[in-house]
């Protein structure tokens, strides 16, 4: 598909397309806020569902740009296969949330699961997912089996000791 020219930001990144800024603490979550804007509203006047869906992504793959080693961020790329969401809130404009991501655990071939939680800024939880992905060979289009020098960045200490060691 080249020659196709898109106008629509990169998931995971700022309208320049750099990757959205957060932090990775000691357990390899990722942690980033996010503000909702006017376009992000429904007719209810809170965040449309379709929004935190693009939210779980940004946070996702915001986790990956940061943590993944550069090679592996220029030869993979990853798909969402399906998303669970639990919707126990709602946020309106100009308000903030905290996300919070991890990976469950070793991935199992090419898929893995990535939990998502947001935070309002009580501290309730007011969404909640569970995202299964599959890592893609940029080169060649085909699913991936996920190596573990590729997945170590995003495992805590525990997990990778009891499911890949």
């Amino acid at each position: 598909m080249s020659g196709i020219v898109s106008d629509r930001r990169r998931i995971g990144c700022d309208e320049h397309g750099h990757p959205l800024v957060g932090e990775v603490d000691e357990h390899r979550r990722f942690h980033i806020r996010l503000r909702a804007r006017d376009a992000d509203i429904d007719e209810l006047g809170h965040v449309n569902n379709a929004v935190w869906v693009t939210w779980i992504q940004d946070a996702s793959v915001a986790h990956w740009l940061t943590a993944a080693r550069p090679q592996d961020r220029d030869r993979f790329v990853a798909v969402v296969l399906r998303h669970e969401v639990d919707y126990r809130g709602n946020v309106r404009a100009g308000d903030e949330v905290s996300a919070i991501t991890w990976v469950v655990r070793a991935p199992r071939g090419a898929r893995y699961a990535r939990c998502v939680e947001f935070h309002a800024e009580d501290g309730r939880t007011i969404v909640a997912s569970l995202t299964q992905w599959a890592l893609v060979d940029r080169e060649t289009g085909k699913l991936a089996r996920v190596p573990v020098e590729v997945a170590a960045p995003f495992l805590s200490d525990d997990t990778a000791q009891k499911e890949i060691g």
